[in-house]
């Protein structure tokens, strides 16, 4: 039988970088943490920049059944019946409850060509690349590229004149939306964040008992989520002291990507 205490944990998890090599995209090394975590029944939630339909494949080679979130807090999917209750503001799509925080995405494509007219800083964007452009910028296959520009409520872009990032990203947020920097690309977003799902999938989960949530992450982009969980990882990457700065309390690894993920997640059963 599964650890009682284990048991009370949810855990959290960004992806690129993190539980998946930042290269490969490999989870092996992650493999014994996340064998422990099935076999204890704890939940893994993917909290992520990639799409819906990029994580559908990836859940299933996961064997994951837990509830997860897309597009950096653009929505929260929740398999159907998965909590003892109604959920509030969510549409049932197939054999997921979704709840929809961010804005749609022409919106934000249409955003973001404004925010570098009125900046007059050059931006590229995943709707201004062909899939062969995103695999070749990711080291994705052009299937899992296609898939990463099925786009529903963020928009990831590079800023091709650096030197004026300030500008552009001043202007996106005149325009009323927010951004946010990840291991490989900007994203712009609306008013959604990992962090607000977090918070939300956080509140239903202590609906049904008394719950500790860890976090792990490796970039910027995973300090507002990270600041809210009881646990929070940073993995170990090139700007892992940025994402420290911003949440001081964070256990930082000694390994990158997967295999610092697994040596976190391990040291946490370990001590429960």
């Amino acid at each position: 039988m599964a650890n009682a205490r284990a048991a009370s944990l949810v855990v959290f998890s960004d992806l690129d970088g993190s539980l998946l090599d930042h290269e490969s995209y490999s989870f092996e090394d992650a493999a014994p943490a996340l064998e422990r975590l099935r076999v204890a029944g704890i939940p893994l939630i993917l909290c992520t920049s990639k799409t819906r339909a990029e994580l559908a494949p990836l859940r299933k080679s996961l064997r994951n059944t837990h509830p997860f979130v897309s597009e950096n807090g653009g929505a929260v999917f929740i398999p159907a019946a998965y909590f003892p209750f109604v959920l509030s503001g969510a549409e049932r799509v197939d054999d997921l409850d979704v709840i929809t925080v961010g804005d749609r995405y022409p919106d934000l494509v249409a955003t973001l060509a404004r925010a570098s007219r009125a900046s007059g800083v050059p931006v590229r964007g995943f709707a201004d690349m062909t899939d062969a452009d995103v695999a070749a910028a990711t080291g994705l296959s052009l299937p899992d590229a296609r898939r990463a520009r099925r786009r529903e409520f963020d928009e990831p872009f590079e800023i091709l004149d650096a030197d004026r990032a300030a500008d552009l990203l001043d202007r996106i947020e005149h325009e009323g939306k927010r951004w946010t920097a990840g291991g490989r690309f900007y994203h712009i977003m609306g008013a959604s964040d990992k962090a607000a799902a977090v918070r939300m999938l956080t509140t239903l989960y202590r609906r049904r008992g008394t719950v500790t949530t860890v976090g792990l992450g490796d970039a910027p982009n995973d300090a507002s989520f990270l600041a809210e969980v009881d646990m929070p990882v940073a993995i170990a990457s090139p700007r892992v002291e940025e994402l420290v700065t911003r949440v001081p309390r964070a256990h930082v690894t000694r390994l990158r990507g997967p295999a610092g993920w697994n040596e976190a997640v391990l040291d946490i059963l370990d001590t429960r």
